[in-house]
């Protein structure tokens, strides 16, 4: 018996989203009292810090691999070798691709986007768009999570795991990747991973006005966003667009200037730990979501808090 989870790699070293489910498996397989293993593929080196994790194994496949069935194959085959009794993953584009492929060739149950380890034979998960929490039971001999970003975090157990080779037969290619380029500008963190946000919305009357957004989220090291209006009207790029029909996000502080607070867009953002929103209507729907209000002008409150957070950093 083991708990594994499938570990994304870039750049040569776990994403956060990765090092999150390898922690997520490590205290659920501390709790059940068996081995926790972690499935990797690609170039890193050494345990690439899983270790400190909570981790005790790492199965490293050195080839790089980009096609989701092929994941799933190599996934199912170290679960079967190692016993899973539960698989891992990352509730990203990662672990979303991989893990429902994973669940039928194990023949197992699947929750996806859970909150919680898995507790008195349930397991806890958002629905109906975070406005709701529901504790599901997976009744199969091997369950497979997916883990929602920013919700369990990264810890450091500063402890070192065994690294050992694995392959398995993947077969051929389906999904060809033929060239990448990053949504992130001027190296900010990918909203699914970011713990710092600032927001706008048509608040900022044009395209032109965003310099203070982006002032205060490079004073804060936060990542920018904005409503679905914004980028459909082509003032800020698609995948900066957060709420329902966007980018769910769960960050740890989000900073909304200019936005109404709709439905949509609260439905994407509304798991974030603090809230602060910035509106001249004091009536608007998103203070009522709000942890900390301040009805005045985004022109003139945003370079406030900017000069603040540099003062705070020098």
């Amino acid at each position: 018996m083991s708990v594994l989870a499938i570990v994304s790699i870039k750049n040569g070293a776990p994403t956060k989203s990765g090092l999150e489910a390898a922690c997520y498996a490590a205290d659920y397989a501390a709790a059940k009292g068996v081995p926790s293993i972690a499935l990797v593929a690609g170039e890193m080196s050494g345990d690439g810090s899983l270790g400190s994790t909570g981790i005790d194994k790492v199965l490293h496949c050195s080839e790089a691999i980009t096609d989701s069935g092929q994941w799933a194959k190599l996934t199912a085959a170290a679960a079967q070798k190692e016993g899973a009794s539960a698989v891992v993953a990352s509730h990203d584009h990662f672990g979303r691709a991989i893990a429902p492929r994973v669940a039928v060739r194990l023949q197992a149950g699947l929750v996806a986007g859970v909150t919680e380890l898995p507790a008195n034979g349930l397991v806890r998960k958002n629905v109906f768009s975070g406005k709701a929490m529901a504790d599901v039971a997976v009744n199969t001999p091997t369950a497979v999570y997916t883990v929602t970003p920013n919700a369990y975090g990264v810890k450091d157990a500063s402890g070192d795991a065994t690294v050992e080779s694995f392959t398995a037969d993947i077969g051929n290619v389906r999904e060809k990747v033929t060239g990448f380029d990053s949504a992130s500008a001027d190296g900010q963190v990918p909203l699914p991973e970011a713990e710092l946000v600032v927001s706008a919305g048509r608040g900022l009357k044009g395209p032109e006005n965003w310099g203070i957004v982006e002032d205060l989220a490079n004073a804060l090291g936060a990542t920018t966003a904005c409503s679905r209006p914004v980028s459909d009207i082509g003032w800020r790029p698609h995948h900066e667009h957060v709420g329902q029909t966007g980018i769910t996000i769960r960050p740890n502080l989000y900073i909304a200037a200019g936005i109404s607070g709709a439905i949509q867009h609260l439905a994407g953002v509304n798991q974030s730990k603090t809230i602060v929103v910035i509106n001249t209507d004091p009536e608007a729907p998103f203070f009522k979501a709000a942890d900390y209000g301040i009805v005045g002008d985004a022109f003139e409150v945003l370079p406030k808090l900017t000069a603040a957070a540099k003062e705070l950093n020098d």
